[in-house]
């Protein structure tokens, strides 16, 4: 076992001995980050919705069971069957749910083949950064994203799709970069964190390497247009900044806390006092480029539904199976593909005790190894900013639990890193 201040988790020699961990996890980095329908224009109709889900399923399925299954047997070989204990429990209790939420679903099956899904990605990732340390995790996973960036720019000249073009569902998109991604958001919010991982990372002499590629995704960001993505990044980067300073001793964390508290109590007071202009702001199906009609309807159905959802997966591509599909009089609910906030989606889905486990695994526990004082290594800023950038992008957009979504993926690690070891110094040296 590594000592304390190292993030490898097993001897080094045990893990260089083999490839399979690393190309296991890069196949499955692959997956998530560049898919198999790359550069493919996104779909004009509900019904290419439906086909194109439905076409994709089976390969999908078959490439992430078999990049798990390797995952699975690299991990084993490494530490034993022991190795499955670095699940976080919180995280095995949110995943059991999501599967126990076809005993009430109205299509079971397609909530077990969705909750199964995620088992295995969740599961993968996790293993996988177990197995490799998360400092040669993030190494990986850091170069695959510049890789990625590299991509995206020069598919911007050479390839149209790379665009969003006339004839988008919505005529706003038009122009707008989106890369190898299906949507801007998407793009938009894989820059950001690659923002992330090159700004907190010493990457060449006084980190310019790191700047530059950090620089070169802020402006693909900044071509996206993806407005959420660009302004949480500059709240994570913030926060990223704020830990490096305040947690260098128990009074400076104190006082940084209770700024952040004052500032937080601000804001619940302003849309306290400003509450009706907010209503009729969310009244409004124009407002946030349409998501106000979508968070009106999941609030409807969170009401009438608190505490047991609609079984997992169901909120979105599932055509007249949509839990909304009865609460709203249009027919746009049979064809959403996203909720534009993972809380609400959460509460859609898996109901109020799911929304109690998903904040125990994915924000509080997270937040509980962040606070405390003992990490004080190079990895806290850029694990901090990372999770920030997470649990305020999801108020925006769906990221939780989304299967093999770029945002979730990136919370996954950032959870995984956190659980794997107290010492992080050389997470950021690469």
């Amino acid at each position: 076992m590594a000592s304390d201040h190292t993030l490898t988790c097993y001897p080094p020699q045990t893990v260089e001995r083999s490839w399979l961990p690393q190309l296991a996890f890069t196949a499955l980095l692959l997956l998530i980050f560049v898919g198999l329908n790359a550069f493919s224009p996104p779909p004009v109709a509900p019904l290419a919705v439906a086909a194109e889900t439905s076409h994709g399923d089976t390969l999908r399925q078959i490439l992430y069971l078999g990049t798990a299954a390797l995952i699975a047997f690299a991990a084993i070989q490494c530490r034993g069957t022991g190795v499955l204990r670095a699940v976080p429990l919180s995280m095995g209790l949110l995943l059991a749910w999501c599967l126990a939420s076809a005993l009430w679903a109205p299509e079971p099956g397609l909530v077990l083949r969705r909750a199964g899904l995620e088992v295995v990605i969740v599961v993968s990732l996790i293993l996988s950064v177990e197995t490799l340390g998360p400092a040669r995790a993030f190494t990986i996973w850091r170069w695959l994203l510049a890789a990625i960036l590299l991509v995206n720019f020069l598919s911007i000249p050479l390839i149209g799709s790379a665009r969003h073009g006339a004839g988008e569902i919505d005529p706003a998109l038009v122009g707008n970069w989106r890369g190898l991604y299906g949507h801007k958001n998407i793009a938009g919010a894989v820059s950001a964190i690659t923002v992330i991982l090159f700004l907190f990372t010493c990457t060449g002499r006084k980190n310019w390497i790191g700047i530059a590629i950090a620089l070169a995704a802020s402006i693909f960001l900044a071509m996206t247009h993806s407005k959420s993505s660009a302004g949480f990044l500059v709240i994570a980067l913030m926060a990223g900044l704020a830990y490096r300073v305040g947690w260098r001793d128990g009074l400076s964390r104190a006082i940084l806390a209770t700024l952040v508290a004052v500032i937080a109590c601000a804001g619940i007071a302003f849309a306290l006092l400003d509450r009706d202009a907010i209503a009729k702001l969310l009244e409004d199906p124009d407002e946030f480029t349409g998501r106000a009609a979508i968070w009106a309807a999941e609030l409807r159905y969170i009401a009438g539904h608190p505490f047991l959802g609609a079984g997992f997966g169901t909120f979105t591509d599932s055509g007249s199976h949509s839990p909304l599909h009865d609460t709203v009089g249009g027919s746009w609910v049979d064809w959403v593909s996203h909720g534009h906030n993972g809380y609400l989606q959460i509460l859609v889905t898996i109901g109020g005790v799911g929304f109690v486990l998903a904040m125990l695994a994915v924000v509080i526990s997270p937040l509980r190894r962040l606070w405390a004082l003992e990490r004080r290594d190079g990895a806290g800023p850029m694990l901090m900013a990372l999770f920030v950038f997470a649990v305020l992008h999801n108020f925006m957009e769906s990221d939780f639990l989304e299967g093999d979504a770029a945002g979730w993926a990136g919370l996954l690690l950032t959870i995984a890193a956190l659980n794997a070891g107290a010492g992080a110094h050389s997470l950021t040296r690469r």
